[in-house]
């Protein structure tokens, strides 16, 4: 594990694809375009051993027939359910919960966790090894994705999967969102500080164009109001708003955060 390095390569406008590579070989989550990908494994002489992918959205998927044209044996890992209804036909390897999946030429070995709720199928992978997980549009830094196809309470019983990780685990998002996440953090949660502390963090890495993914999953306990449904600042603040009833369940405290964040 020591040669391995997690990279981030940038598309479109806002979008990380992740690549974990050594000397020769290299896996790519969620390859939403192919040109900088191919780029990136030309000019450092990588061989591309595998795709994984988290969930179907095209700025996710775009970029996999075009890397399978120049690497046409590669494996796609992708949601079982996806490969089974032909969402996504490039899957040669459906996963589901509990499943783990060995990378030799690493060599690694991803653990899958199903995380629904930005779409009905959408995994996580998770790397004990390298304290990490690729989470898609699960879980942002500040924030959470959209609801697309799940309910609320998919979305926060797959958040709270996430947060029984431990707290060290990065965090290795899709998106650079986190300052219009934590915007809204401020305003669901105005007195904490370390939220506080962290927006001006963010707000100066972005001023100076820096990444501010991957997060660390204990940050995000301490910052992220989705991870954060229990917290009596948070839900007395939603009530002083009269965006919650009295002694709410932290569904009700998801639901009435997603609705607002919709709409901010």
């Amino acid at each position: 594990m020591k040669n391995l390095q997690i990279q981030a390569i940038p598309a479109f406008s806002d979008n990380y694809l992740w690549l974990i590579h050594n000397t020769s070989s290299a896996i790519i989550v969620d390859p939403g375009d192919a040109t900088p990908v191919l780029a990136y494994l030309n000019q450092h002489q990588l061989d591309l051993c595998a795709i994984v992918l988290t969930h179907h959205h095209s700025d996710h998927i775009g970029g996999v027939t075009e890397l399978l044209r120049h690497f046409p044996a590669t494996p796609v890992y992708g949601a079982l359910a996806d490969q089974l209804n032909g969402r996504i036909a490039a899957i040669t390897h459906g996963c589901q919960q509990g499943d783990s999946v060995d990378f030799p030429q690493l060599p690694l070995r991803l653990h899958v966790l199903e995380v629904p709720g930005h779409t009905n199928s959408h995994l996580a992978w998770y790397c004990p090894e390298l304290a990490s997980l690729f989470c898609g549009d699960t879980l942002f830094a500040g924030g959470c994705g959209r609801l697309f196809e799940g309910t609320p309470a998919q979305m926060l019983a797959s958040l709270q999967t996430i947060a029984a990780l431990p707290a060290e685990t990065a965090i290795y998002c899709a998106h650079e969102y986190t300052l219009s996440n934590l915007r809204f953090a401020l305003a669901a949660e105005p007195d904490n500080t370390n939220l506080q502390r962290r927006f001006e963090q963010v707000r100066e890495a972005r001023a100076h164009n820096q990444a501010t993914v991957p997060s660390l999953l204990g940050l995000e306990l301490q910052t992220n109001p989705f991870l954060r449904t229990d917290s009596a600042g948070l839900i007395q603040h939603l009530h002083s708003l009269k965006r919650l009833p009295s002694e709410p369940d932290p569904l009700q405290v998801f639901t009435a955060l997603r609705s607002w964040k919709n709409s901010f």
